[in-house]
């Protein structure tokens, strides 16, 4: 960070000190500013004292209106890229897209490899090693790591008027054409290397039919004791 002006400087050295001295009344949450506190308190209440000149919309903060004007209103996008013809409401938005050049990905993931270029992506990332699945389908309660994958689910298995696509060779139903492309292939494609089933001496040349096959074993109980009738699948 660099200004011209050292009031600047101070300010922007305040966001790096970890000293949270103002400490909200309604919550734990303490904050480095009394403007933030302000703005968190008035979060609780419900009071927005930033309104709209040409609407009847309120905000909490200076920052939000300021927002809204320009996507609802003036349309101007004051943060331009200096390497594209990109432009951006939010200065937050142009950060993230400048390291679309640099390959910045100043995000890493503490457990794996992974590094993202916003904090948003990263947190979402997270949720593929605690394996929570926050987002529930309304209609068949199937779960999800990701709103986009939920939304996703929806169109597709529960949306009104999905095309339903028949597999020509089995029961399976399929929202989308290229899923039953997907599903032919897949399953019902012609294999020249056969697949042997490793409980017994039967092939297969279709993977969906080799399936089928191993369903027959599931419920075998090919363990005798040796001391009296029992036997057991494991």
């Amino acid at each position: 960070f660099t200004s011209v002006k050292l009031s600047s400087l101070k300010h922007h050295l305040k966001a790096h000190a970890d000293e949270k001295r103002h400490v909200c009344h309604l919550c734990p949450k303490a904050f480095r500013t009394a403007t933030l506190l302000h703005n968190h308190v008035n979060a609780h209440t419900g009071n927005k004292p930033h309104k709209c000149s040409e609407c009847d919309t309120a905000f909490v903060t200076r920052g939000e209106l300021s927002r809204h004007r320009r996507y609802k209103h003036t349309l101007e996008k004051p943060f331009k890229c200096t390497i594209c013809e990109y432009s951006s409401v939010e200065a937050s938005k142009m950060r993230r897209h400048v390291r679309s050049h640099t390959g910045e990905r100043p995000y890493p993931c503490h457990l794996c490899s992974y590094a993202s270029k916003d904090a948003y992506k990263l947190k979402r990332h997270m949720l593929t090693h605690t394996g929570e699945k926050r987002y529930e389908c309304y209609v068949c309660q199937a779960r999800f790591t990701q709103s986009g994958t939920m939304k996703i689910h929806m169109l597709q298995k529960h949306g009104e008027n999905v095309p339903k696509h028949q597999c020509p060779h089995c029961s399976t139903l399929l929202s989308r054409k290229s899923d039953l492309g997907v599903h032919l292939r897949n399953l019902h494609s012609y294999m020249e290397e056969a697949v042997q089933c490793r409980d017994c001496e039967a092939a297969f040349h279709e993977r969906y039919a080799f399936l089928q096959h191993r369903k027959a074993h599931r419920n075998e109980k090919k363990f005798r004791c040796a001391q009296c009738s029992c036997t057991c699948n494991q």
